[in-house]
Formats: structure tokens, sequence, C-alpha cells
């Protein structure tokens, strides 16, 4: 991220949509997104053990209480932080304006609480529209990042 570049203005969701930090999540809705995003279940315990080693989420809930979008954050509370599970339901004709305030939320709590922070993540084509307006580059500088999917 450039470090001197000011943030664009937080997105706005539409009606009907709103945004949550650390709201409570069951593993079923969980893994029913992760559903909808092409992605594999994960058991109620493995839920349980990265929520409680996260340290915040944030979640987008549309059409009453149906989790349509979701990223957690963990770090060192210094240097880094890691953004996981950065996910949006496909199906929903609002995705990028999810992405947009899932990306916008997590960025300016990381900007208010750990300024100049590393972040890294992994994310899905869908979401680097979203990364892009908020200074993030796809392998900058021709620099590639490896990861270990443990199963």
């Amino acid at each position: 991220m450039l470090p001197f570049r000011l943030p664009p203005t937080a997105p706005r969701l539409r009606e009907g949509y709103r945004l949550s930090e650390n709201a409570v999540l069951t593993a079923d809705a969980l893994n029913n997104l992760l559903r909808h995003c092409g992605e594999a279940p994960r058991s109620e315990a493995c839920w349980q053990q990265v929520m409680e080693r996260s340290t915040w989420h944030v979640a987008v809930f549309g059409g009453g209480d149906r989790l349509v979008g979701f990223v957690r954050v963990t770090s060192d509370m210094a240097l880094n932080a890691n953004l996981w599970d950065l996910c949006a339901d496909p199906g929903d004709s609002a995705q990028a304006e999810i992405y947009a305030a899932l990306v916008s939320s997590v960025l300016n709590r990381l900007r208010r609480d750990l300024g100049g922070c590393s972040i890294s993540l992994a994310a899905p084509a869908d979401a680097l529209s979203a990364l892009a307006q908020h200074g993030f580059v796809v392998d900058p500088g021709g620099i590639r990042a490896m990861g270990l999917a443990l199963e």
C-alpha cells in the first residue's frame, strides 16, 4: 500500500445491507458463504480456532441476516497484519460493493490502530478492483508471493 496516499471515500452499502465488526457468526453461515464462493467448507472446530486466533473480523449481511461478505484479520499488533478469507457472495448483485465495504472497513481500522504496518493477503480475482482502489498492486515489481494450503 502506498503510505502517503489518502484513503478513498468510504463506500456505502445499498439499502438492506449492513456491515458489522466482530458479529457472532456460526460455522454454518460461514461455510454457506464459502460454498457460494467456490471454497471448501471447514469444520466447526476449525472455525472456532481461526476466529479465536483472529484479531477481529468484519461481516456484511444482506436481505436481513444472510451473510454475504466476510474478512478476518490477524496481526502481531505492531508491524504486520494479514487479511484472511476475504469473500463476497458472487451470486449477490452487490458483490463489488460488498468487497469495497469490507476492504475499506479493514484498512480504515488498520490505519487508525496500526498505521504503517505491513499488510498481506490472498484474494480472489473478484476482489482485485476493490483492493486496487486502496493502493494494492498485484505482484509489485514482479515479486510474487507463494502460499501453502494446509488441509
